[in-house]
């Protein structure tokens, strides 16, 4: 019995590799299928994302009698007045502080310049490394900036690419709002009964997973957004409403994030006064104690059931392999990666099981 397990599991190996090394064959074929995609990667993940943030409230809309076309309507114009109050009452004292910021950097610099000439009389203390490194960096400081102004066009092109698909979101957002529920009837109405069922099942779990990852992500963030900015206020540190919107956002990027959104904050608050520094920091470290030792376990992790090991682990392969996007999506890719395999163990094991013990899926 244990033989003819193996011979199936090497059977099916062996199938796996074939098939990948054919795709490597014919990778010019999909090829173009992959430019296609990237080509509308941005409005629907862009509108997957809202799709999420905004289906709780049309469903609530709903079992309240309120048509599911009317009730899009509404979460429409709940948001243009999201974007309105955050265009005239949020966004303008943040480019206030980030232009005094910015009115800042050459006090900042010369900071800068300061310690490095206290470091240069005292490289007896610095690994030769360091300091031949550092220099290089600054010897190199003109071939850099040539090399910026030489992608600047092409960013340029890719950036008026970007809004292009950033104008096509909301009418995504408007038919996955409008014919999301008819989805999952759709694709399992061309299956068999039971077949039917449980691609019905794996899909909706599939939902359920990254409904939880992306709202309780969204609530997680603002919390921790909320925290800081009370405890910037409170330390007296200069550009605190720049620096919480900062860390919400970053804290979008599981574990990672809130200590890279943490660095200009030290840095600016050591430069104002040491002890704002210092408090700085500790009320950074207050707020990641309480964000994952008592909202993320309370709104994610009975749902995603992710340990933080695996999440740390999960996110420094993909930002090997994909950069920034791959961390960015290296969790709930993972998620919905962990769905499916469970999923389809359960049908296997299932299936070895005597006919009356056997669950319907």
């Amino acid at each position: 019995m244990s033989e003819r397990k193996s011979f199936r599991f090497l059977l099916y190996a062996v199938l796996i590799f074939t098939v990948i090394y054919l795709i490597s064959l014919t990778a010019f074929i999909f090829k173009p299928i992959g430019l296609l995609l990237a080509a509308i990667a941005v409005p629907i993940v862009g509108a997957g994302l809202l799709f999420y943030i905004t289906n709780p409230l049309v469903n609530l809309l709903e079992r309240y009698k309120v048509k599911r076309v009317f009730g899009i309507v509404i979460v429409f114009l709940l948001m243009i007045a999201v974007g309105f109050f955050s265009v005239y009452f949020v966004i303008p004292p943040i480019q206030d502080q980030f232009m005094r910021l910015v009115d800042t950097f050459p006090q900042i610099a010369a900071w800068f310049e300061e310690l490095w000439v206290f470091w240069q009389n005292r490289q007896d203390y610095i690994p030769e490394s360091l300091v031949d490194s550092i220099q290089n960096v600054i010897n190199n400081l003109d071939t850099y900036a040539e090399q910026i102004v030489g992608s600047l066009f092409s960013f340029i092109g890719s950036f008026v690419s970007f809004i292009f698909a950033l104008v096509m979101i909301p009418f995504f957002l408007f038919f996955m709002l409008k014919d999301g529920p008819k989805f999952i009837p759709f694709v399992t109405s061309f299956l068999s009964k039971p077949k039917a069922k449980s691609l019905t099942t794996l899909l909706t779990n599939i939902n359920d997973v990254l409904a939880s990852f992306i709202q309780g992500q969204l609530l997680v963030s603002l919390c921790v957004g909320v925290m800081l900015l009370i405890g910037y206020w409170i330390t007296g540190l200069n550009y605190a409403l720049m620096f919480a919107v900062f860390g919400l956002f970053m804290n979008l990027i599981p574990f990672i994030g809130p200590w890279l959104s943490a660095i200009p904050a030290v840095i600016v608050g050591f430069f104002q006064d040491p002890m704002v520094g210092v408090w700085t920091a500790i009320v950074m470290i207050i707020a990641q104690q309480v964000e994952s030792s008592l909202i993320s376990p309370n709104i994610m992790g009975k749902v995603l059931k992710l340990h933080p090991l695996t999440v740390i682990t999960v996110i420094l392969a993909a930002g090997a392999i994909g950069g920034f996007l791959g961390i960015l999506f290296a969790v709930p890719a993972y998620a919905v990666a962990k769905t499916i395999t469970t999923h389809f163990y359960h049908i296997y094991t299932d299936n070895h099981r005597p006919a009356g013990e056997r669950n319907l899926f």
